[in-house]
């Protein structure tokens, strides 16, 4: 099933991540054979997986909060110093404070690389079940199979709005090896009126459609919705039909990603400002805003599986963010510091102006250098003695010469 848009992805990178996710999926499916409640419980795995990741780079941007005035105060100390010595003693002091917070100036980045190909392998999988899940495949390979033994199943194909639209690859190849996987392909994007059309190909055997049509909806019903069509396509079929409820709910996808996408940006570590008009406060505001907009916009044209994963996602990811902020919130700071400062062979310093510091001073002025060190007093007195001694002109000396002539004069 290489080669094809909607099956599985031959990338170096992704390629094989997609593989080990579809596996993931496609146990899933055997137990549970819905793709909506697939996609829920595909989803809660996957964001458990990451979860460790996820910790990592929270804790990094808690920690950069209360490490940034120093690396600011750092660049403001050498700013506009060139020189090799400077940049290098900038640079000395800039590892040292990533040292004493225990991050790496690389670690969010390394995160998120990590990350985004699972992401984006996962995405993949999502809107190209039938390449990961055998038993929708073998669902669909029956009818395609039997279109393509009829006279006009390719032409009529090669009309549908699924292709003519450029959902899928406007080349695709009807009567190649790969054939089979191209119908498969249509089938599974195909809309509730390009099923329609479907139906009027000449020669079809009606038993294999309808009864592929039925299991394959069987699989993709989820709360009376098919995953498989959009909420666009659903909404224009029930609007004719007169059905409000289900357009209803085909509103409530796009409404439902967009609110729970913004719920869990009120949950995301926010950018501190530093004043003076910060621009990268400002873009994550702004993104907080029109991320979950964008979200809803592509909602309304994607299949509603792929509105499922991103409203999943967006719980989970909120329920994660919660107690993470909780856990995080109650880390001691500096504690932290101190056990990576002993690491490093260095002792953390009071600050000059605490209490602690004050008193200890006081303290050290006060102590007599006798009570320190008790041989300091005697070398004093003997270097008093000779000094005494030696400076005949002195009070010292005029007193001594007063007591040696009383002496002689009683003797």
């Amino acid at each position: 099933m290489s080669g094809i848009l909607l099956t599985q992805n031959g990338g170096v990178i992704l390629g094989p991540i997609a593989k080990i996710l579809g596996a993931l999926l496609d146990v899933i499916f055997n137990i549970v054979p819905n793709v909506g409640v697939a996609i829920i419980f595909f989803t809660i795995i996957i964001y458990i997986f990451l979860l460790p990741l996820t910790y990592q780079q929270q804790k990094f941007s808690k920690l950069s909060a209360r490490m940034n005035p120093e690396i600011k105060a750092i660049q403001e100390k050498y700013k506009g110093k060139k020189d090799q010595d400077s940049m290098t003693r900038q640079n000395e002091e800039m590892q040292f404070v990533y040292k004493k917070y225990g991050v790496s100036p690389t670690g969010s980045c390394v995160q998120l690389l990590i990350q985004m190909p699972i992401l984006f392998a996962l995405y993949r999988v999502i809107y190209s079940i039938p390449a990961y899940v055998t038993k929708v495949y073998d669902c669909l390979e029956e009818l395609a199979d039997n279109i393509l033994s009829t006279v006009n199943g390719v032409d009529v194909l090669s009309g549908l709005s699924v292709v003519t639209s450029g959902q899928i690859r406007k080349s695709i190849d009807f009567t190649g090896d790969d054939a089979v996987n191209s119908v498969i392909d249509v089938l599974n994007r195909a809309s509730i009126a390009d099923w329609d059309t479907i139906k009027s190909i000449n020669g079809l055997d009606m038993e294999i459609f309808e009864r592929v049509r039925a299991q394959f909806e069987g699989f993709n019903t989820f709360l009376g919705l098919n995953v498989a069509y959009s909420p666009i396509d659903i909404i224009k079929t029930s609007f004719s039909n007169g059905n409000f409820l289900m357009i209803l709910g085909a509103v409530m996808v796009p409404l439902l990603a967009a609110a729970t996408q913004w719920v869990n940006t009120l949950f995301m570590p926010q950018a501190a400002s530093n004043g003076d008009g910060d621009s990268t406060a400002r873009m994550m505001k702004s993104m907080n805003v029109t991320m979950p907009l964008v979200s809803a916009f592509f909602c309304f044209s994607l299949p509603i599986g792929m509105g499922i994963y991103w409203i999943s996602g967006a719980v989970i990811r909120s329920i994660e963010q919660f107690f993470i902020n909780r856990h995080i919130d109650h880390m001691d700071i500096e504690s932290i510091v101190e056990k990576n400062l002993a690491k490093e062979g260095v002792k953390k310093a009071a600050p000059v102006n605490s209490p602690s510091t004050k008193d200890s001073i006081s303290a050290r002025a006060n102590v007599k250098a006798s009570n320190i060190n008790p041989d300091i007093k005697k070398v004093d007195d003997k270097a008093e003695d000779v000094t005494e001694k030696k400076s005949p002109g002195s009070i010292a000396a005029r007193a001594n010469m007063v007591r040696e002539y009383n002496e002689r004069a009683n003797k």
